[in-house]
């Protein structure tokens, strides 16, 4: 039997210490715990990985901080295009759906569509059509809206209509990153006590990105994998970068092909492969005996992770 264990991330990038009060980062600091509880109590009584991630990225989608369901960025359009994915490391299942506007949790749609199709990624208004079949909760595009990211697209277009705010990246190498620089995505892995593991991903997409614009998130072996036999991960970052780096499947595929643990398999695809296709950001990843790892190359990720009977461990920067 194995100790389960919940990692969380909500985008990487962050704060930059110099600028993170503490009131701010105890605002986070409690989101992120509050979140993990909510998630370890599936796996506390008994429950599956696939159950634990589905309910720790739907709080993550409920809570303004993170760029995901309420509180999502804006497209150049001004308005909201939705991504998610899960996947099922026992039987490699998956699911996905991409640019939904009304589902009010992209993840319970993913979900759906792996246990009630044939098929693993809907988009669009067929995405929404399935969504609403299954009787998951709709809301008017307006639900995800807030003041903070209406300013945030009204300050990326009075820098040029084509300025496209990646929630992870500063103006240069040197410059602090603030909270319009924090990357948009938030994701969980899991591992129950059977040994089942799990990741899920959920994505809000990029300021004032070009309307029907996909990233990683969404698309299982980038932003979204897992494998009984290696690891479950989930990303956050450039997605167009963890798109052409296959990213979350290459870290399995390192471990099962290269013999490679998961702190090494994540550490050369976070440190070196990467950052050689000019890709920034990070990853959450659990292997097959309950390790966590959390490695970024940003200035932070907001991050966290519990081991069943223990109290949570959360953190901003490094």
């Amino acid at each position: 039997m194995i100790k389960p264990v919940l990692a969380i991330h909500g985008g990487a990038g962050a704060i930059a210490r110099a600028q993170t009060t503490p009131a701010v980062r105890q605002q986070y600091e409690d989101a992120l715990r509050a979140i993990l509880a909510g998630g370890e109590r599936v796996l506390a009584q008994g429950g599956l990985a696939l159950d634990a991630v589905t309910e720790a990225v739907r709080l993550l989608e409920e809570c303004p901080l993170f760029n995901a369901g309420y509180g999502a960025v804006f497209t150049k359009t001004a308005e909201h295009e939705l991504d998610a994915a899960i996947m099922d490391g026992r039987t490699r299942n998956c699911g996905s759906v991409a640019n939904v506007r009304t589902v009010r949790n992209p993840i319970l749609a993913a979900r759906a569509v792996m246990e009630h199709s044939p098929h693993v990624f809907f988009v669009g208004q067929s995405a929404e059509a399935f969504a609403h079949e299954q009787g998951l909760e709709r809301v008017e595009p307006s639900y995800f809206s807030t003041p903070a990211r209406r300013e945030q697209l009204a300050s990326a277009q009075r820098s040029g209509s084509e300025s496209i705010v990646l929630d992870h990246d500063a103006a240069a190498a040197t410059a602090p990153l603030d909270e319009r620089d924090k990357m948009g995505t938030v994701g969980a892995v899991a591992i129950d006590c059977h040994g089942n593991l799990a990741a899920a991903t959920s994505t809000g997409g990029m300021t004032n990105k070009w309307p029907g614009r996909i990233g990683d998130s969404p698309i299982i072996g980038a932003g979204c994998y897992a494998n009984n036999a290696t690891c479950a991960v989930s990303t956050t970052g450039k997605g167009e970068a963890f798109i052409r780096a296959v990213a979350a499947y290459d870290v399995s595929a390192q471990m099962e092909y290269a013999g490679r643990s998961l702190q090494q398999a994540t550490h050369d695809l976070i440190h070196n492969k990467l950052p050689a296709i000019d890709g920034a950001g990070g990853l959450i990843a659990i292997d097959a005996q309950g390790n966590v790892v959390m490695p970024f190359n940003t200035e932070g990720m907001y991050r966290g992770y519990i081991i069943q009977g223990d109290a949570p461990i959360v953190a901003i920067h490094r």
